[in-house]
């Protein structure tokens, strides 16, 4: 609790990114119950369509429960928390908040939400022990005086700008090369200036009022380049504050035609059930269309309508096709109320794996789920990327009898990436994608798949691209050098545009191509996917020797494989259970300097507790480790570290996962030696969870390090060995 009594002082800082932006409105406070006088007091602020309520608890009872819902025709679309509350949001629409740290008298909270309204008014209730109601009130968002010209102000605060919870953010948070954007902050030292950068390029200078919040409005350079960048904001004493964003192309200043053709793309000639579609098209600016859906007996089953922006641009909501959608031919006809077009499809049956999610967006904090179908009987691989292609969660499913698969991750609220997810399901040498989106509604990203890994100098490589319909890409073939690879008329780019189904095979001649490992790069906008293949790698040309970086996994963590061999090796590597069963086998290969490191295997999550078998086999050469899967307690404290992403810049991370924590957790990673090289802490989720990244410091020495965690009344350890 120290961390909200400190909170309580000065005006109560707020801990998350939308807090800043809303210092613009305050709340009226319209009580609904019969309490004299206020216990719990509510005030909101606002902007677009973000609102941020502050609870303060001016009673004698502790809080541990905060309910808020909408009035009838608003919607929630998104929320967030304080770091060790968490929120859920129930089929009746009340978002309910609670927290093993009860909010005790005079401390504060806040919680944020984003309606499909602008200053919605909310009502809500705040809960003590057992569920008893201590207060219930609607809160109004209203406009505040205007905010205090600090340059008339005296000096209140000569200490540093930048302090521990600072935080700024842009709107928007996608910015576009030569776009406007506003830089808000929050809990920044009172009346000091600051200056803000784009890399090393400063573009801006502003000041922070009495309260330490500021808003300032700057242009991105039209020379910027669009690519991945640091924002960051610097105080006169040096410190500062940076987030990395991606900066995109610039936006067409081209104005719309009058006269723009009714046109529909993004619908298939055949779907299947369960395909995720963007339907999208073009009309007359500023107006709307409808479009009217027809089964094969003429019979219209929907109607759904746009609205068409200034551009002449037009979409609907993304479309799942249903898992249960009768088979047949299907029609739409589209209607701008002046010209109409038609577009018709076929749903048939020819996918063995059919999951889609039960919601296409769900808030932060929830659950994503996904339901479907699969071969009975067999191994499912499942894996689960975030937006920014970074692996959450994966396992390995051996499917009953029914055929019925349900898959289930815990979101964290301001943890969680927000954007498009991405559900990689595949049995039997067959591959499907499921898309939602966290926080937004979900879009089909750039997808890369080969036939193959291996191919020989005189193969055709068939790439499958797959993304938004009529999506114009640039491909980049990286060779062994790490050189893009110059073809015959000069250039090293490979224009490529998507069909209307969103769709593309692409042959890739590999004639002339030397041995070794290459890289494709496809590139749309500020936006890149890349995928690997081989040329001419062999089977049997040396000894092998392969290791883990643990010799103990919990079910469900993902196993790095590193080890050494000849250059440019094919290698096929199985993952097999103390009864003998093969979960898994794949393909992958050593780099130009033999040393193989592979992530492509992952301890099942109802695996069997005992001895496991990593087997790595080249022609005639073999080589096998072999690990101890243990099954966590239901209780108690539970760490688990496992091989994190690289970042340039940054080096490699290690993901760092602790469960049923309570309260406040200190980790200690300590050396062979017994010395500690770092000590982290982080408050613990409603849930009792911890999810963090640790970066391995660039001079950290090589061998096994124990991660030691501790919290109000529990310790727990694990290893891991950095190589």
């Amino acid at each position: 609790m120290k961390k909200l009594e400190r909170m309580s002082k000065s005006s109560v800082r707020g801990v998350f990114l939308p807090l800043v932006l809303l210092c613009l409105t305050v709340a009226i406070i319209i009580p609904i119950n019969a309490y004299a006088t206020e216990t719990v007091n509510a005030k909101s602020f606002s902007y677009e369509e973000t609102t941020i309520i502050e609870f303060t608890n001016n009673g004698n009872e502790d809080v541990s429960t905060f309910r808020i819902w909408l009035d009838s025709g608003t919607n929630f679309k998104s929320f967030k928390t304080e770091s060790g509350w968490s929120g859920e949001k129930t089929p009746q629409g009340v978002i309910v908040f609670t927290s093993s740290e009860s909010v005790k008298p005079g401390e504060s909270i806040k919680i944020g939400i984003k309606t499909d309204k602008v200053k919605p008014e909310v009502n809500w209730k705040a809960l003590g022990k057992n569920e008893k109601l201590i207060e219930t009130a609607k809160t109004i968002p209203k406009e505040l005086p205007k905010p205090i010209d600090i340059k008339n102000q005296t000096e209140e605060n000569s200490g540093d700008g930048i302090l521990s919870d600072s935080v700024f953010r842009l709107i928007p948070d996608k910015p576009n090369v030569g776009s406007t954007i506003r830089v808000t902050g929050d809990n920044f030292g009172a009346l000091q200036q600051f200056d803000f950068y784009i890399n090393t390029n400063k573009i801006g200078t502003f000041e922070s009022d009495q309260n330490g919040f500021f808003i300032s409005t700057v242009k991105i350079p039209e020379d910027q380049k669009a690519d991945r960048v640091d924002f960051s904001i610097k105080d006169k004493a040096g410190h500062e504050k940076k987030i990395s964003l991606r900066i995109g192309e610039a936006e067409s200043r081209i104005p719309p035609t009058e006269n723009t053709k009714l046109t529909i793309k993004g619908i298939p000639k055949i779907l299947h059930r369960g395909d995720f579609i963007e339907v999208s098209g073009t009309a007359q600016p500023n107006s709307g269309i409808t479009a009217t859906i027809k089964d094969a007996d003429e019979k219209v089953i929907n109607t759904r309508t746009a609205k068409v922006d200034s551009k002449g641009e037009w979409n609907v909501e993304p479309i799942i096709v249903p898992v249960d959608a009768p088979f047949g031919r299907y029609s739409a006809v589209i209607s701008d109320g002046r010209d109409e077009i038609s577009a018709s499809w076929i749903i048939e049956s020819s996918k063995s794996i059919i999951i889609t999610p039960i919601n296409l967006e769900f808030f932060p904090g929830e659950t994503i789920k996904f339901n479907g179908t699969a071969l009975p009987n067999k191994a499912l691989e499942i894996i689960l990327k975030d937006p920014l292609g970074d692996e959450k969660f994966s396992d390995v499913i051996q499917v009953n009898e029914s055929g019925i698969v349900e898959i289930e991750y815990p979101t964290v609220a301001n943890v969680d990436k927000e954007g498009t997810w991405t559900l990689i399901a595949s049995q039997d040498g067959q591959k499907e994608f499921a898309f939602v989106g966290l926080g937004e509604l979900p879009s089909i990203p750039i997808n890369v798949e080969f036939d193959k890994l291996n191919y020989k100098s005189i193969e055709n490589a068939t790439i499958s691209l797959s993304g938004k319909p009529s999506d114009k890409l640039s491909m980049l073939v990286i060779d062994p050098s790490d050189k893009p690879k110059v073809f015959a008329d000069g250039s090293s780019v490979i224009p490529i545009t998507l069909e209307q189904d969103g769709k593309k095979n692409y042959i890739l001649d590999l004639n002339g191509y030397p041995s070794g490992v290459y890289t494709i790069v496809v590139n749309k906008g500020s936006t890149k996917t890349s995928a690997v293949f081989t040329v001419g790698l062999q089977t049997g040309s040396g000894d092998i020797k392969i290791s883990t970086t643990k010799l103990e996994y919990l079910p469900g963590e993902p196993i790095l494989v590193l080890g050494e061999t000849n250059p440019n090796a094919l290698i096929t590597i199985s993952l097999i259970d103390p009864d003998g069963n093969e979960w898994k086998k794949a393909e992958t290969f050593s780099d130009k300097k033999g040393k193989i490191e592979d992530v492509g295997l992952r301890v099942p999550s109802k695996a069997k507790p005992g001895t496991w078998t990593i087997d790595a086999q080249s022609g005639s050469n073999f080589d096998k480790i072999e690990f101890e899967v243990v099954v966590a307690k239901e209780e108690g404290l539970v760490i688990s570290v496992v091989q994190g992403i690289e970042i340039p810049g940054f080096g490699k991370s290690l993901d760092i996962k602790v469960i049923n924590a309570l309260q406040t957790v200190k980790i200690e990673i300590i050396s062979s030696s017994g010395n500690v090289i770092d000590t982290l802490t982080f408050p613990a989720s409603g849930k009792g969870e911890i999810k963090q990244p640790w970066f391995i410091p660039k001079d950290t020495i090589p061998g096994t390090y124990t991660f030691k965690a501790k919290d109000a009344q529990n310790t727990a350890e694990t290893t891991f060995i950095i190589k």
